[in-house]
């Protein structure tokens, strides 16, 4: 039954939906702010946890204010990433640049390759569509898995249209093992909640004990690759732009978890700046660190 109602799903409803013009599409976004914030409470709780623990120093009036600018990102975000599904490459050129490409254009002209971290903040799946057309490497994105296949599979295709190359998580070190002569640009994800928290970097982030992933450093290392940090600014509704920030171009020299630090540091500052678009629905904190037993 589900294998007819994922296709269902997809063409009937998710097509027609991504084929409207923005302005419906941001009408539709207003009314689902207004599910999301004042009639389901989507994640709610989750949310004004998050956003009480990460800024103590603010009022519960400012935490809530936060929280509301959060659902109305939030309900545009939802939107706009199944405009994805359908979106024209001159679309996405109009919606989406890198304003400063020179920094790992550098790093090509050197011929080496480069990682790019960043965390869930404003439109990642406008960045994925996108990001290809404005860089000389070719760009790769790492995703976890969906559980339903169906539209894992979709999401791949939508993702990678416009010269994105996905990998999953578990082949990371495969792919980089792969193909080493190929210039490419990989993005990680810095501000996911690790699996296992014994294997994970901890460190203090918005005033929080904080498991994070150790890969981009990891890999930076192994691979001898230059990183750096990308965040995604929202010019205006429905269009972004991303800023990248030299991390480092010589990850070898560096010391233990100091490329971790150094990311984390620089998403922070720009979560304070405007906290409302950062992906507060997920529960990042939900591992404790692990007590050193003596």
């Amino acid at each position: 039954m589900k294998n007819i109602l994922n296709p269902i799903l997809y063409y009937l409803v998710i097509i027609p939906l991504s084929l409207l013009p923005f302005p419906v599409l941001y009408a539709i976004s207003d009314f689902l702010f207004v599910i999301f914030y004042y009639v389901s409470g989507y994640r709610k709780k989750v949310v004004l946890q998050n956003i009480r623990n990460s800024f103590p120093e603010k009022s519960g009036k400012e935490h809530y204010a936060i929280c509301k600018k959060f659902y109305m990102h939030f309900s545009d975000l939802v939107v706009e990433s199944i405009k994805t599904f359908t979106i024209s490459e001159k679309q996405v050129l109009k919606r989406f640049f890198v304003l400063n490409p020179e920094i790992i254009d550098k790093y090509f002209e050197q011929k080496r390759s480069v990682f790019i971290a960043g965390g869930h903040f404003n439109n990642w799946e406008l960045l994925a569509v996108g990001i290809d057309k404005w860089v000389k490497h070719k760009t790769v994105g790492i995703y976890t898995p969906l559980s339903n296949k169906y539209f894992d599979g979709k999401m791949q295709l939508t993702r990678s249209k416009y010269g994105l190359k996905m990998i999953s998580t578990r082949s990371v070190k495969r792919f980089l093992d792969s193909n080493p002569n190929e210039l490419t640009a990989t993005i990680f994800a810095i501000d996911q909640s690790p699996s296992n928290p014994n294997s994970a970097y901890w460190m203090t982030f918005l005033n929080q004990e904080t498991a994070v992933l150790y890969g981009v450093e990891k890999y930076a290392k192994e691979y001898n690759y230059p990183v750096v940090y990308g965040i995604i600014n929202k010019v205006k509704r429905g269009h972004y732009n991303l800023e990248l920030v030299d991390v480092t171009a010589s990850p070898r020299e560096t010391a233990y978890g100091e490329i971790i630090e150094k990311t984390q540091h620089l998403l922070e500052i720009d979560i304070r700046k405007n906290p409302e678009y950062w992906l507060w629905t997920h529960k990042r904190w939900k591992h404790k660190k692990p007590v050193v037993k003596k």
